[in-house]
């Protein structure tokens, strides 16, 4: 009955941050579109969205995966594509552009998706 209840409880949690995940990534669509319309920002932009989404994208492949170690592959993923996101976030929020205000609360919101990816990744491999 416990690993019943601990499944549940699993489920909740991946239910949980595949909804954040995705909830940041349209927040990440507001913040692009308040870039200048300048080439430079272009290149930043597409590589914030493409990182910023590969983070939900893996984590709803992960609940589909067909072994451990696939769900734990994709969660890696997430992770880094939740890091790589935090980079380019902080490179936009240094260059000052955009609503700052977006790019901050964006950034926050990736930084407790990465911790709840890598604290799942940890008792996933048995670490913790």
């Amino acid at each position: 009955m416990s690993k019943v209840k601990s499944t549940s409880q699993k489920s909740k949690v991946n239910e949980h941050v595949r909804i954040r995940a995705y909830k940041v990534a349209l927040k990440t669509i507001k913040l692009i579109n308040t870039f200048p319309n300048k080439k430079a920002f272009w290149s930043l932009a597409d590589q914030l969205l493409r990182a910023i989404t590969s983070i939900g994208a893996n984590i709803i492949e992960a609940k589909s995966s067909s072994s451990r170690r696939e769900f734990i592959k994709f969660y890696e993923i997430a992770l880094k594509s939740a890091n790589e996101s935090k980079f380019w976030l902080c490179l936009i929020r240094d260059s000052k552009i955009g609503d700052q205000k977006l790019v901050s609360s964006i950034l926050q919101e990736v930084t407790e998706i990465s911790k709840i990816l890598a604290s799942s990744l940890l008792t996933l491999k048995g670490k913790r």
